[in-house]
């Protein structure tokens, strides 16, 4: 409680020395008269004893009231004198219990929250009253009174924890104090944020409310978070949350990597009174990949911070289904399910029809997950690809069927029964089977099993020694359903059901996704469960780097303890928000879990009056009084002068005057705009002074010539001349097009307005270009330019397993460049039919993706133009090397072989050349629907 006066002073005693203000009043009161020079000459010494003018014996009346005033106010300044704002509040001499919410949610105000709280400190210890500071983010602990200094030096040290407050977990210590001291004053700091169930925290407060004095200080909730971080088939997605709709309704999203560089930027907007919204990142899925790091532009806390491990990249999966071509169609087909409980995170790649080596098709595309389902024996060539692939570290998820229930082969976790097993039917004395809850060693633990699943036919697990450290899922009498084993640096898992609704309803269940979400997320981590002799325990992972309440990175604290590999709680004070683990197999604490939203808490239920958190608190006013009184000592250091005839007042008015117009005019001369100067030609102003254009320059802008980019390695360069040479012959022969010979050029030094394509084969390892050639480079790109970026790593690059070299140097080449939003190549581009109708763009190799710029979203008929404006895409994205898929001699032949199975590969490759050629050069005429009645007219005849 403040004192109800204005004022209040730290040293009253002091006060008493105001009692010598009238006998300073009669000391200054009489002024000496002011010494005189007396010339010696002793004739005259009688005669000039007396004064011919008479000395003032009284100081003036109102320089006597300033000196008064001076000592007055130093008088009041040493007292040590206090503004105290008057509340309207019962009288109270209890201890006071001070609770401050220190989460994440009082970053925005943290200083204003501790003055607040200082006040209530300095109030209490003015009038005598002990005070017990208590941190509701902090561990609960005893609580325990203490002296008002203390108990400021224990609020000053409080810091500001990056998680929410559990303000229930500190009911029975709060009870515990109240029953000891139950005249207690409870004044809460609240930053008005409930993340958690804090109803039971309030009821009690409502109690205290009523039979005590409660004083509740708090900010309007303006707070923003982020929560659930998706890398999605097409951008970056994360939720952002706010408590109520009077918070800030529009933002941005920036996206980091580990080194803290921007990779992008996303805006969001909560619409009319939602408290939830999604900001989207559209990025290339290898840039998207890099991201560890989502915040809130401007927004400093950890809550407005997402982070992003390996669970959160995109893995490429292979699916191969051992189904006929009767039976693989949709609702009947095992991949018709996989496929679509993967999509929503990962790459999803199937073999091609008539594939006479699916399994090998799917590994030579660099995955990170291949799936098997209903594959029975493999051929040794294929088990010894698999097993490679395995131990290399990827995983290998097999799903059963009648064909895996026949044959039996090495690359299963756990050894299998031939026939399976049937429950239920007319042929069987059991019935369908629930599964099991989930064990603590089981990565699945912790999702929630339906009721509704049976499982209604498996493939049973010969017994063994190490069966059930092995299971990661059973049937309730214990049968397995999903097993697992190590193998090397990859995995091997099995779920001994079908992956259609054959064998059971599995398929059908949100349950599915979420344990396939858990498998893929193990490709590239280290194993899960450690196993000690006749013990099994899961993981641990060690923080490496945490976050501080303000959301910036620190080291780990020292109370910060280890989490479990499959951990997806929310942080706390022992798991504070950060990495854990090492850097390849991270794992990511965030403030809010992926179902955590942000809601106001009802502080107008407790009966109370809330309090700002910016309101008049008691300010120390000694140095406005210090500063007063030293300037009241110049002025009487001024009439002093003054009257003692020192101080010509009229001569310095005069002397200022001119001076003041003087400083005037240099100062309107000086700011006054060169006019004169603006208004004259500068010499020689129609000489053109510019060097006449090259003959080389002409000569581009003569015929239609392809560029490539000379990076400085001479391989790369003879390669990229090469296949735009073997384009140019192609073009040449099958279009009206006749291009000049490709020209080799430097981004810095030449023109690039002459050329419509532009091939830039990306290496790694060389400098990166300047601001000034990236803005040139800019220019090209928005003047109408086509830019091709080959990385040429599809064969090296794997999706959740880091960026090659080439496509970290891509990555930092456009961090700077204003590029627009990109998309994997859609199936209906312009592009794929721009000369010929094709599916993808293939060079060397067939495996990477193409980008392009993002297409406009569809209209109301469920169609979209390929591209908004008649432009083409600035960029085109692709790492499938096709410089060396162009390059053939004079009969046809390819300079260098390709990596893909199919044999029209470099025919493709070609086509789709010639595609880009064309798109470059007639932007989106194919995407005109004027021709297509024709078109349809003569394919009738």
């Amino acid at each position: 409680m403040l004192s109800a006066l204005p004022f209040s002073f730290s040293a009253p005693l002091a006060l008493a020395a105001l009692a010598l203000l009238p006998a300073l009043w009669l000391i200054l009161r009489v002024t000496p008269p002011r010494p005189r020079r007396i010339d010696f000459p002793p004739l005259k010494i009688m005669a000039d004893l007396i004064a011919k003018r008479e000395t003032p014996a009284h100081t003036p009346w109102w320089l006597l009231a300033l000196r008064m005033a001076v000592a007055a106010l130093a008088i009041l300044a040493v007292a040590g004198p206090v503004w105290n704002p008057v509340r309207d509040a019962a009288p109270s001499r209890g201890p006071v219990l001070l609770l401050i919410d220190n989460g994440f949610g009082a970053a925005t105000d943290w200083s204003e929250r501790v003055s607040v709280a200082e006040s209530r400190i300095a109030a209490a210890t003015r009038e005598g009253r002990p005070v017990a500071v208590v941190g509701l983010a902090e561990a609960p602990a005893a609580i325990a009174l203490a002296e008002p200094r203390i108990a400021l030096d224990r609020l000053r040290a409080l810091p500001l924890q990056p998680h929410a407050p559990d303000r229930t977990a500190y009911l029975p210590r709060i009870e515990a104090f109240l029953q000891s001291s139950p005249t207690a004053e409870i004044v809460w700091v609240a930053d008005g944020l409930g993340v958690s169930d804090d109803g039971s925290f309030l009821a009690r407060l409502k109690q205290d409310a009523e039979a005590r004095r409660l004083a509740i200080h708090a900010a309007p909730p303006a707070q923003l978070a982020l929560a659930a971080p998706e890398n999605l088939a097409g951008a970056l997605t994360v939720k952002v949350l706010r408590p109520v709709a009077s918070a800030p309704a529009t933002g941005q999203v920036r996206a980091l990597d580990l080194k803290g560089l921007p990779l992008g930027n996303a805006p969001f907007i909560f619409e009319g009174s939602n408290l939830e919204t999604t900001a989207r990142l559209t990025l290339p899925i290898e840039v998207r990949n890099a991201v560890s790091r989502l915040e809130i532009i401007g927004e400093r806390s950890a809550g407005a911070v997402a982070l992003l491990d390996d669970r959160a990249k995109r893995r490429r999966i292979g699916l191969v289904s051992g189904a006929t071509a009767d039976t693989a169609q949709p609702l009947l087909s095992p991949t018709y399910y996989l496929s679509r409980a993967l999509q929503p995170f990962a790459e999803i790649r199937e073999p091609r029809q008539g594939s006479t080596d699916p399994i090998g098709e799917m590994l030579a595309q660099n995955l990170s997950v291949l799936v098997l389902a209903d594959i029975g024996a493999l051929d040794r060539e294929t088990a010894e690809k698999v097993t490679s692939f395995v131990e290399r570290g990827g995983v290998l998820l097999r799903f059963a069927g009648a064909r895996l229930a026949a044959a039996s082969d090495e690359l299963t976790p756990v050894r299998l029964r031939r026939g399976g097993r049937t429950l239920g039917g007319g042929l069987s004395w059991e019935s369908p089977r629930k599964l099991a809850p989930f064990t603590r060693e089981s990565p699945f633990f912790g999702l929630t099993i339906s009721d509704d699943i049976r499982v209604s036919r498996q493939i049973l697990a010969e017994p063994e020694p190490n069966l059930s450290r092995k299971t990661w899922a059973a049937l309730e009498d214990g049968t397995p359903v999903v097993t697992a084993e190590r193998r090397g640096d990859g995995l091997i898992a099995m779920v001994h059901v079908t992956a259609d609704t054959t064998w059971s309803n599995l398929p059908l269940s949100g349950l599915f996704v979420d344990m396939l979400r858990k498998i893929v997320n193990l490709a590239g981590n280290g194993p899960t469960v450690e196993t000690q002799g006749d013990e099994t325990k899961v993981e641990t992972l060690s923080p490496t780097r945490v976050l501080d309440g303000i959301g910036q990175f620190r080291a780990a604290p020292a109370t910060a303890q280890p989490v479990a590999r499959n951990y997806a709680g929310r942080a706390t004070l022992a798991h504070p928000p950060g990495l854990y683990g090492p850097t390849d197999g991270s794992l990511a604490v965030n403030a809010l879990t992926p179902t955590d939203t942000l809601a106001a808490l009802d502080l107008a239920s407790l009966g109370v009056s809330v309090l700002p958190i910016d309101e008049p608190v008691a300010r120390d006013i000694r140095p406005p009084m210090l500063v007063l009184a030293l300037l009241l000592l110049v002025i009487d250091t001024l009439a002093t002068l003054w009257l003692g005839g020192r101080l010509n007042v009229a001569r310095l008015r005069r002397a200022a005057a001119p001076a003041a117009i003087l400083i005037a005019l240099a100062a309107s001369f000086a700011l006054a705009p060169d006019s004169a100067r603006a208004q004259q030609p500068a010499p020689n102003a129609q000489a053109d002074t510019r060097p006449p254009i090259p003959r080389a320059l002409l000569a581009n802008g003569a015929q239609t010539r392809l560029a490539y980019v000379v990076t400085g390695d001479k391989p790369v360069d003879d390669m990229s001349k090469a296949g735009l040479t073997g384009l140019n012959t192609v073009l040449g022969a099958r279009t009206a097009l006749e291009p000049g010979d490709p020209v080799g050029v430097s981004v810095e030094r030449d023109e690039l307005a002459f050329f419509p394509v532009l091939y830039w084969p990306i290496v790694a390892g060389r400098p990166l270009p300047t601001a000034e050639t990236l803005r040139k480079l800019e220019a090209y790109m928005k003047g109408g330019g086509l830019v091709i970026f080959d990385t040429r790593d599809a064969m090296s690059a794997r999706p959740g397993g880091g960026t090659t070299p080439e496509g970290d140097q891509l990555k930092r080449m456009l961090q700077t460049l204003d590029i627009p939003e990109l998309e994997p190549l859609p199936r209906d581009h312009v592009l794929t039919k721009t000369f010929y109708i094709l599916d993808e763009l293939v060079g060397r190799y067939d495996t990477g993706t193409t980008w392009v710029e993002t297409l406009p979203p569809a209209d109301s008929d469920g169609r979209r133009p390929a591209r908004a404006g008649d432009n083409v895409s600035p960029i085109v994205i692709t790492a499938n090397d096709l410089a060396a898929a162009w390059a053939i001699d004079r009969r046809g032949e390819g300079l260098v072989p390709l990596s893909g199975g199919d044999p029209r590969q470099r025919e493709m490759a070609l086509r789709g050349g010639i595609n880009l050629v064309m798109y470059a050069l007639t932007g989106n005429y194919k995407a005109d629907q004027v021709h297509v009645p024709a078109l349809l007219e003569r394919l009738g005849q």
